[in-house]
Order: C-alpha cells, then sequence, then structure tokens
C-alpha cells in the first residue's frame, strides 16, 4: 500500500481567492495543513494570523500560523474551517474528511464519499 493524494480546491472566504491542490490524504493529521506557498496563493498574510501549537510526528510541539476561514471542496462535498501552515506539501486531516463524511480506500489509493452517503455528507453525533 501507497499513499493517498486528492484533488481539493481550497478557497479563502474573504478574498474568493482559489487554488487546486492535490493533497496528501493523512489520517495521522488532525487538521488541513498548507504549505507557506499555497496560504500565500490565497491571500493570507501568515504575520497577521493567529497561531496553533502542534505535535509533530517525532513528538516535537511547534508553533504555527493558522489561516481561516478556508473552504475545502472534494468533489460534491465542501467544509469551512480553519487551517495550519505546515510542511511543504498539502495534507487532508481527520477533521475536514470527518466533517465532509469521506472515506479512504487504502488498496485502491481514493480518497471519496462515503458510500453509505453518496448524495450528502453525514456526521456522526455520539
Amino acid at each position: 500500500m501507497g499513499l493517498t493524494y486528492a484533488p481539493l480546491q481550497l478557497t479563502n472566504l474573504f478574498t474568493r481567492q482559489s487554488v487546486q491542490v492535490g493533497a496528501l490524504v493523512d489520517t495521522g493529521a488532525t487538521f488541513m495543513c498548507v504549505p507557506e506557498e499555497v496560504a500565500l496563493q490565497l491571500g493570507f498574510d501568515i504575520s497577521e494570523v493567529s497561531q496553533q501549537v502542534v505535535t509533530l510526528a517525532d513528538g516535537h510541539q511547534r508553533k504555527v500560523p493558522k489561516i481561516a476561514p478556508v473552504e475545502i471542496a472534494f468533489g460534491n462535498r465542501s467544509y469551512v474551517t480553519e487551517a495550519v501552515v505546515l510542511g511543504n506539501e498539502p495534507r487532508l486531516g481527520v477533521i475536514p474528511m470527518e466533517a465532509m463524511d469521506l472515506v479512504v480506500d487504502p488498496r485502491q489509493q481514493t480518497l471519496m464519499a462515503n458510500p453509505q452517503h453518496p448524495n450528502y455528507p453525514v456526521a456522526s453525533a455520539k
């Protein structure tokens, strides 16, 4: 099994600037993560945004910029959230995946709408 990437449309809801990205589907990440280049393409000034402390895979903690509001669109699903500015490639974490009711098929290396809810996302409230 390998890595799963998904095409996403990211939009800054203040400026309506938008960018298409191929994001790594990262079930070990919590948030949407974007590199600085993508944050700038979306029109954010990362020196003027709030900060988020994150724990990296190696256990170290780091304070990183947090941009919002960002709309993430995938297929017939979208979600408005914040994204942390971190790393060298976009990564889709579990909060937006759960909110959009998306599932990963590791064998086919694809991200898709939950087959149990193909027409609209259903969120778990339990």
